[in-house]
């Protein structure tokens, strides 16, 4: 049973690791995709940089984001 848990806990930390911000929101990102290809709202060309730029727009606003809470003195 430890092997098992020692798993659930590795890949917790691996995917959450510090900001369980970022996780949900490449979650939603994803989840949203997933939508737009079953909707085929999109044309599948296009799909896969829409998102793309959805989840390193998520990245990159959970570094600014945990920077400017790092400047305030």
């Amino acid at each position: 049973m430890k092997y098992v848990l020692g798993f659930f806990r590795f890949w917790y930390d691996f995917i959450i690791g510090d900001s369980w911000q970022t996780a949900a929101g490449v979650a939603c990102i994803l989840a949203c995709g997933a939508w737009l290809a079953h909707a085929q709202i999109f044309p599948g060309e296009l799909l896969a940089p829409i998102v793309g730029v959805g989840i390193v727009s998520v990245a990159a606003l959970s570094l600014f984001f945990s920077t400017k809470r790092n400047d305030i003195k």
